[in-house]
């Protein structure tokens, strides 16, 4: 079976060639008369301009192309088969925080499920005694965690890449759950497991919602049970009352309606959940044991999320406005390439200081004529992972009618 990284690549490989005709032109260098000094800010690059703006009136956007028909922002199917997607489009510097209406959706509340006053969460496996955690009584716990990103492994741009938001969260730090029980030293990992019982069966997924992590990476990473999104308890499509965020990892660790820990050893059973997501999560095949999986972490990632369209002295420009986020330290050296043409450098303004959540950018674009244009990005660093830039997942074609 084909992975979904291989059809990233075969995609970018043809959409290098010119698919469906595509004029693949190169990105003009950018002209700092074109630039609004107003909105340039010497700090962000050391003292040089930076391109956080053009100057004139927006006029509109140019589409991006050969990407799926998905609604945006409008619930859609039931059950595992149950989405919401993104409208990144819309992301501004003001408005950096996904409102909890627009978040994204992977798998809707299963209409089996029943929520009572007290939310117990059972206790098993390597453990003195089994036992229930009420919701209720670890409350007093809830902290809140700022803003986090989170992206299906899933995502792609068949839904417009809409499986990736950034909100707020509030929750439960899981390693002081984990202290208040009894852990036998034969204990090695976690299985966390969440109610997945749906009465439509999905041609596409699996059901059965668990993850086994080791200890050190839910402390490492700062895992917690979410209680609250955007300061409001959880919706009922996101987990409600309690699911698990494991920061900088997929969603698909992130189990929802969790109501199951085991404690367990090193021979523990890959979930079918892991087996079904091995592939979107780097895995080098797919591992019959828990213990061979490696951690599901988000590499740094880029793509545009829109294409400006601007009109000053008789003139058109475009600015591309888009993305950072991933990986695990901040990074100030984005490229972008336009079809054909050189790699560029972005000025990310400002800095990327943060892989928690998302970090907007911006690059000025003369395109040298009408056509359509493949949009690539990069991180001009050996040192930092990025397997799926690489292989040219996030590719996005625009349309280009005047210039």
């Amino acid at each position: 079976m084909t992975s979904t990284l291989e059809l990233g690549r075969r995609r970018f490989l043809r959409s290098s060639l010119g698919l469906s005709g595509a004029l693949l032109l190169g990105c003009d260098e950018s002209t700092k008369n074109r630039l609004s000094a107003a909105h340039c800010d010497p700090a962000c690059d050391g003292g040089g301009a930076c391109p956080n703006d053009v100057a004139g009136s927006r006029v509109g956007t140019a589409p991006f192309i050969n990407e799926g028909d998905a609604p945006l922002e409008v619930p859609y199917n039931a059950g595992l088969d149950g989405r919401l997607l993104t409208d990144l489009s819309r992301l501004t510097p003001e408005n950096l925080v996904t409102p909890s209406s627009s978040f994204y959706i992977r798998t809707r509340q299963p209409d089996r499920l029943v929520v009572g006053a007290r939310w117990p969460i059972s206790v098993s496996g390597l453990v003195e005694a089994p036992s229930e955690l009420l919701l209720d009584e670890l409350l007093p716990l809830e902290q809140s965690q700022g803003a986090l990103l989170l992206e299906c492994s899933g995502n792609s741009r068949d839904g417009h890449f809409g499986l990736l938001s950034s909100a707020e969260w509030h929750g439960i730090p899981l390693r002081g759950v984990l202290d208040r029980l009894q852990i036998r030293a034969q204990a090695t990992r976690v299985l966390i497991s969440g109610f997945d019982d749906h009465s439509q069966p999905s041609a596409r997924s699996t059901p059965g919602a668990s993850w086994v992590f080791s200890f050190d990476e839910l402390t490492s990473t700062g895992a917690f049970l979410a209680t609250r999104l955007n300061g409001q308890p959880l919706p009922a499509d996101h987990g409600a009352p309690v699911r698990l965020f494991v920061p900088g990892w997929y969603g698909c660790t992130c189990i929802k309606w969790v109501n199951e820990i085991v404690l367990v050893d090193d021979q523990a059973p890959a979930t079918s959940q892991m087996t079904e997501f091995a592939s979107r999560t780097h895995q080098n095949g797919t591992p019959a044991l828990a213990r061979d999986f490696q951690p599901a972490q988000m590499d740094q990632a880029a793509m545009p999320v829109r294409v400006e369209k601007w009109s000053a002295d008789g003139g058109v420009s475009y600015r591309i406005v888009g993305i950072l986020w991933g990986g695990t330290k901040p990074t100030d050296r984005l490229q972008i390439r336009c079809g054909e043409g050189d790699w560029q450098p972005v000025a990310v303004c400002p800095a990327q200081s943060s892989n928690r959540t998302w970090t907007l950018w911006s690059h000025p674009w003369r395109p040298a004529t009408p056509g359509d244009y493949a949009i690539v990005l990069r991180v001009d660093d050996p040192s930092v992972r990025q397997r799926r830039l690489d292989s040219g997942y996030y590719l996005r074609e625009v349309r280009i009618d005047e210039v």
